[in-house]
């Protein structure tokens, strides 16, 4: 069976030492979670136990160091024969709840083989705080030097989902701190995510009359009418919608998905099936009653999820289209006419607060991978930075990778282990490795799409 870095839907979402963690024969105890000493009510699980209660402890030839700094947890793994260079991992959204845990990279093991050490942060709140995550993951720079004794030569940023908006966060505003970059199923267009969260519920509303508003504070009410409304027109009769049985779209619904597909990266290989997935599983709280694209209801409630005020999602001047003729159809017409149109009040920020902006502009290699069926961060995040790249005169630093699967972070861990190895390669010698075209719509088009770095076949997709 193939391993995978799939992450759930749930989660996606001073220093005060505990005992360090040292591989011998009786694993230390795990500790009760103690409260943090700098959010108030937050609670921080003992990092020298993973949440179900399994003891962290160091692999063969290396040493494991924990703690909690300024209320966040952290882990430290350095080989006995290290090489000097430390690799930083970023974890992704883990809903809105007020108990921190730090896990580990999953790339740990081959790190530790190859003389890698590396560090995690629980970061000290939950919720979509990068720029938390950002001070956190940039304070086990120095947190490694006082707990090892040894500076690192090197520093890679790496992450997944939030954590990839950490990641690009962090090279931007600490570019002097890293030489590499890895974010993976990133959210590199910022608050263009949330963007696209509003897209597909505004469109599945206005082809079907559902009544919307915006901002959105959902109940149960709304919950059960724009279930019947929604879905007694856009699947046919009996097909599962929200159910995990499979997914049959009427006319309207075809058309609903053609729009999703275009906001969410273009026409591209897979995208049916990717559109029956996440439209047969039921969304997260708290509209989890309906199918999952009308319960991103972020895009909804103006993008912050309370990380900040206002609203930073807009769509004023968005056009909406079922295919790729820039002539609008009467059915576009009558969909950009009906279409609930929302303003933005608020911009992501330039400093770490609320939702920080990502501006494309990194100082170091950055090599990234995305599930090109991927709906919940869709690849068109990684259209997004590059874009903003290469109107820096930065595209050359960023190298993104299609790889063909419909989950969220659904990786092996020979695709990150090659894409990790390529970085550093990229890093050592200079020379760029190679990725995928994802701005050329013919070549996302292309029945071969992702191909290339994709080492597993996955459900819904042909072998390569």
């Amino acid at each position: 069976m193939r391993k995978t870095l799939a992450f759930s839907l749930a989660l996606l979402l001073g220093a005060v030492l505990v005992p360090t963690a040292q591989a011998k024969a009786a694993a230390p105890a795990c500790g009760p979670p103690v409260p943090s000493a700098t959010q108030p009510g937050y609670l921080v699980v003992d990092p020298n136990c993973d949440t179900n209660g399994t003891p962290f402890v160091a692999l063969p030839g290396a040493t494991v160091y924990t703690g909690i700094l300024n209320g966040a947890a952290y882990r430290i793994e350095k080989p006995k024969r290290w090489n000097g260079t430390l690799v930083v991992w970023a974890h992704g959204y883990r809903g809105q709840g007020t108990t921190v845990f730090v896990d580990n990279s999953p790339l740990r093991e081959h790190l530790v083989s190859l003389g890698f050490a590396w560090a995690a942060s629980s970061y000290q709140t939950n919720g979509y705080d990068v720029g938390q995550g950002v001070r956190d993951s940039q304070a086990l720079i120095e947190q490694f030097k006082a707990r090892t004794g040894h500076r690192a030569r090197d520093v890679y940023m790496t992450g997944a989902s939030m954590g990839g908006h950490v990641t690009a966060a962090a090279i931007e505003h600490f570019p002097r701190s890293f030489v590499g970059a890895m974010p993976v199923c990133g959210v590199l267009g910022d608050a263009e995510l949330f963007d696209y969260f509003l897209d597909a519920n505004v469109t599945a509303a206005a082809l079907t009359h559902a009544p919307i508003t915006f901002p959105l504070a959902p109940t149960a009410e709304f919950q059960t009418q724009y279930r019947d409304l929604v879905l007694g027109e856009l699947p046919q009769l009996g097909t599962g919608f929200g159910t995990g049985g499979p997914v049959q779209l009427t006319a309207l619904g075809k058309q609903w998905s053609a729009v999703v597909e275009r906001r969410s990266g273009g026409d591209r290989p897979g995208f049916d099936a990717a559109f029956g997935f996440w439209n047969a599983i039921p969304s997260i709280a708290p509209l989890n009653t309906v199918p999952f694209l009308f319960g991103v209801y972020p895009g909804l409630s103006g993008g912050t999820l309370g990380i900040a005020d206002g609203n930073v999602t807009s769509n004023r001047f968005t056009t909406y289209q079922v295919d790729d003729n820039p002539s609008l159809s009467p059915d576009e017409r009558r969909l950009n006419r009906d279409v609930l149109r929302v303003s933005r009040t608020a911009r992501p920020s330039r400093d770490l607060s609320g939702v920080p902006f990502v501006a494309g502009r990194p100082s170091v290699p950055v090599l990234s991978m995305h599930d090109i069926g991927d709906l919940f961060v869709p690849i068109s995040m990684e259209q997004v930075y590059a874009r903003r790249a290469a109107e820096q005169g930065r595209g050359k630093l960023f190298v993104s990778r299609a790889i063909r699967g419909v989950n969220h972070c659904d990786f092996t861990l020979p695709e990150l282990t090659q894409g990790f190895d390529d970085l550093v390669r990229w890093v050592r010698t200079g020379h760029r490795p190679a990725g995928d075209d994802i701005l050329n719509p013919d070549a996302v088009a292309r029945p071969t799409f992702g191909c290339r770095f994709t080492q597993s076949t996955r459900p819904a997709f042909a072998a390569c």
